[in-house]
């Protein structure tokens, strides 16, 4: 089943609607050739494990907050906080309230 991504000019709404929030799900917003926009909710508790991707990303807390390690170290995302990293920088998440997060990858440069 195909994925019901954004079409140019469309506007979408990046925050779950309040109480919905749990029971939201992570979507895919839009992906082209050179850019992948995600909408990411982590439910308190919730972790996605240690992983990397080839391209560039950044990582922006909408709302709650996260705890976002590196092999550096972890730090804690709040929202309208937003971290950059290179290409292939393994990392990992972790819902440390309930959190929408906007995730942007770079698939080619």
């Amino acid at each position: 089943m195909a994925l019901n991504h954004l079409q140019p000019g469309e506007i979408a709404n990046l925050r779950p609607t309040g109480a919905d929030a749990v029971s939201s799900q992570s979507v895919a917003l839009f992906k082209s050739e050179q850019l992948e926009v995600i909408r990411l909710v982590l439910p308190a508790g919730r972790a996605m494990p240690m992983h990397a991707v080839p391209g560039e990303i950044t990582v922006q807390c909408l709302e709650g907050s996260i705890d976002f390690e590196t092999p550096s170290g972890t730090q804690r995302l709040r929202a309208g906080q937003l971290v950059f990293l290179k290409g292939g920088e393994p990392h990992a998440l972790t819902g440390v309230e309930e959190a929408t997060v906007l995730v942007t990858i770079v698939l080619r440069p």
